[in-house]
């Protein structure tokens, strides 16, 4: 029996997707220029990474399952479930990315400074060393625990409707399953 939100489950998955673009947008603008001597320092490998993600995030279609309820609302209920499980996996994902991306990016930003301009030498090292462990410790919590509840929390300040929102554990197996 139809319940009477599908109004609402649609316009969760137009806010899901929005906010899965604008993530992509926000992590293609995280940029650092590293040199040939600098290219695999972590930071900038953390960033290349985040940008692959990001590619094969983008290039993952969405596989919808074949209708056939010809405007049954019950199966327009079901779509529309599949659906923000898809576009929540997706958001979760690309928040993930784009966690790490600012977290590397705020690295190299702190590696210039500390540089400005000069090739590293021992006198930079205690501070080079400062900034990667800042590093290694913003990645560290980046956890998918926190990524999940830092959107919800936004979700929950912006006044989104969440009662079909997926768990973490749904969101794992969406991930794992496609």
């Amino acid at each position: 029996m139809a319940d009477g939100l599908n109004q609402a489950r649609a316009v969760r998955v137009a806010e899901l997707m929005n906010d899965y673009r604008t993530l992509l947008l926000h992590i293609s603008q995280q940029q650092a220029n590293a040199s040939p001597e600098e290219h695999y320092e972590e930071g900038f490998s953390v960033l290349r990474e985040c940008h692959a993600a990001a590619q094969r995030l983008l290039s993952a279609n969405y596989q919808p399952c074949p209708m056939t309820g010809g405007g049954n609302a019950e199966t327009e209920k079901a779509e529309l479930q599949r659906v923000i499980i898809d576009s929540s996996a997706r958001r979760f994902q690309a928040h993930k990315i784009y966690l790490r991306a600012a977290a590397a990016r705020r690295w190299a930003m702190t590696r210039a400074n500390i540089l400005g301009g000069q090739r590293p030498t021992s006198a930079h090292g205690p501070s080079l060393k400062a900034a990667h462990i800042t590093l290694q410790q913003e990645l560290g919590r980046i956890t998918d625990q926190h990524v999940v509840a830092d959107l919800r929390a936004a979700d929950l300040r912006a006044g989104h409707w969440l009662d079909d929102d997926p768990s973490l554990a749904v969101i794992q197996r969406w991930i794992v399953g496609r």
